[in-house]
This record gives C-alpha cells, sequence and structure tokens, in this order.
C-alpha cells in the first residue's frame, strides 16, 4: 500500500539554522526522523521566484549560498540531493492541465530556504526533489491554485513542501528574547485561528483580512509557500500546528502539517 503523504509548511529562518542550537533546528530533525518517508519531495521556497512558474531539470542542482554577512563555515556545508526529472516533467503536465502553464530550466541550484530544512529533515539528501519556483508577482490565489495543482501526487508517496516564513519583516527586528510586537502576535494569532478553522477563504485573501499584513509581510514571496502547501490538502482537512517559536519579537518560526 503506498503511503499517502502530508504536505508541510516550514517557516526556514535565516541561513544558519544548520549550525544553530535552537529549538526550530532540533524539531526540524526530530520531525525527520518522525515523518513517513516521502520517495521524493516537490518544493517551493520563497527565495526562488520567476516571472512563470518554474520547475527544475537539473539533475544534479548545486548548493547556492545566497546571502551574505553569515558565518564562513555556513559555504562549505552541501546538500547533494538528486532531481527526480520524470517526476519534474510530470509537475509541468501537471500545472499545464490546470491551467498554469509552466516553464522548465536545466540550470537552478538550491537556495538556502530549501536547502537549511531539508539538510536537518533528511541529512542523507537521498531523498530525490523537485523544485518549483514561486510566481512573481502572482497573487495568493494561483499559489493556492498550485497547490491543488500538485494534490494527486500525494496519493504517489510525495511530500510537497513550502519553506518561507510565517512572519517576515526583517526590517523590524529586536534583540533576542524581546517579548512579541503586538503587531506580530496579532497576525500570527489571527492566521493560527484562520488555519485551525480551516479558513481557506479568508487566509488566501489574507493581505485583505488579517491584521497587519504589510508590517509582517512588507513582501508576500515568504508567505506563498504557505498558500502552495495548504492548497495541497483535502478541503476539509484541518491543519495542525506542529511547531513554533519566536526570534527577535517578530519572526515567527511556525509549521503546519495539512492533511
Amino acid at each position: 500500500m503506498t503511503t499517502r503523504q502530508p504536505s508541510l509548511f516550514i517557516s526556514h529562518g535565516a541561513p544558519t539554522l544548520p549550525i544553530e542550537d535552537s529549538p526550530t533546528r532540533h524539531f526540524l530533525e526530530r520531525l525527520g526522523r518522525d515523518w513517513p518517508r516521502p520517495r521524493a519531495i516537490v518544493i517551493v521556497s520563497a527565495h526562488w521566484e520567476t516571472r512563470a512558474l518554474t520547475v527544475n531539470l537539473q539533475p544534479r542542482p548545486d548548493t547556492m549560498y545566497d546571502f551574505g554577512g553569515f558565518p564562513p563555515v555556513l559555504r562549505t556545508l552541501r546538500y547533494p540531493a538528486a532531481t527526480d526529472t520524470a517526476l519534474a516533467e510530470r509537475v509541468v503536465g501537471l500545472l499545464g492541465q490546470a491551467g498554469l502553464p509552466a516553464a522548465a530550466t536545466a540550470e537552478r541550484p538550491l537556495d538556502h530556504g530549501m536547502w537549511t530544512p531539508l539538510m536537518l529533515m533528511f541529512p542523507q539528501a537521498d531523498i530525490p526533489l523537485v523544485m518549483i519556483s514561486l510566481h512573481h508577482r502572482a497573487g495568493a490565489a494561483e499559489h493556492y491554485a498550485l497547490g491543488q495543482a500538485l494534490k494527486p501526487l500525494r496519493d504517489e508517496n510525495v511530500l510537497v513542501m513550502g519553506s518561507g516564513s510565517y512572519t517576515h519583516n526583517l526590517w523590524e527586528l529586536s534583540p533576542e528574547g524581546s517579548e512579541r510586537a503586538p503587531w506580530a502576535a496579532g497576525f500570527a494569532d489571527w492566521m493560527d485561528q484562520a488555519l485551525l478553522e480551516n479558513r481557506r477563504d479568508d487566509i488566501v485573501h489574507w493581505q485583505q483580512r488579517a491584521p497587519y499584513p504589510n508590517e509582517n509581510h512588507p513582501s508576500d514571496e515568504h508567505f506563498q509557500p504557505l498558500l502552495v502547501a495548504l492548497g495541497a490538502s483535502d478541503d476539509d482537512a484541518v491543519p495542525v500546528k506542529l511547531h513554533d517559536d519566536w526570534r527577535m519579537g517578530s519572526l515567527s518560526m511556525a509549521c503546519w502539517r495539512f492533511d
């Protein structure tokens, strides 16, 4: 019997996540040990946006260091996972059938939104991947539809994973250990309730209905991966919050499972 995978949203935090002693690092290590092993992972990251949805066909993507100002040791880390090219081509077909035409590339490496959580969850890098970009300037509805198009893959033991950030305003961070900023707490608490009540229309229209949307997401690319993971789940499935940890007063590290 084939395992049916949940979909997953991860707040990936800073590139230092794999080397820091933090609750989120330890959570992701445990999560990978406990998670039903997928045969492949389809992943979207906040750090890959293109003018059209794009699927990576590079058989052996390199590890990208798309950051600066962090410890040099990070540039020695590698995540040498292979691409499942047959699955990638099928993904292109699924998106086209859903009215979401996709381009393909053979040049995309893994950005830190992908390799930092994967390195902790599946450190052997022995599960093949398919990487899909976000559609730059497309709204929440299109990214939710992207998840819906990927939903059939879950019945084939494929993990659909979104990597972003529940809240993401790097211009308003406070010293570590600070209390939650009211605007960040207000947004996260509202979103928690909307997810736990499975209020999908409210979540898709979060920029109009959630409190403090612009304060928490001055740009929306870190929230779109949650919409993909939500779209890939069953309509009547209630999301499950797996983890949260607050950094620097306004950065939520929330992670959610969608069945």
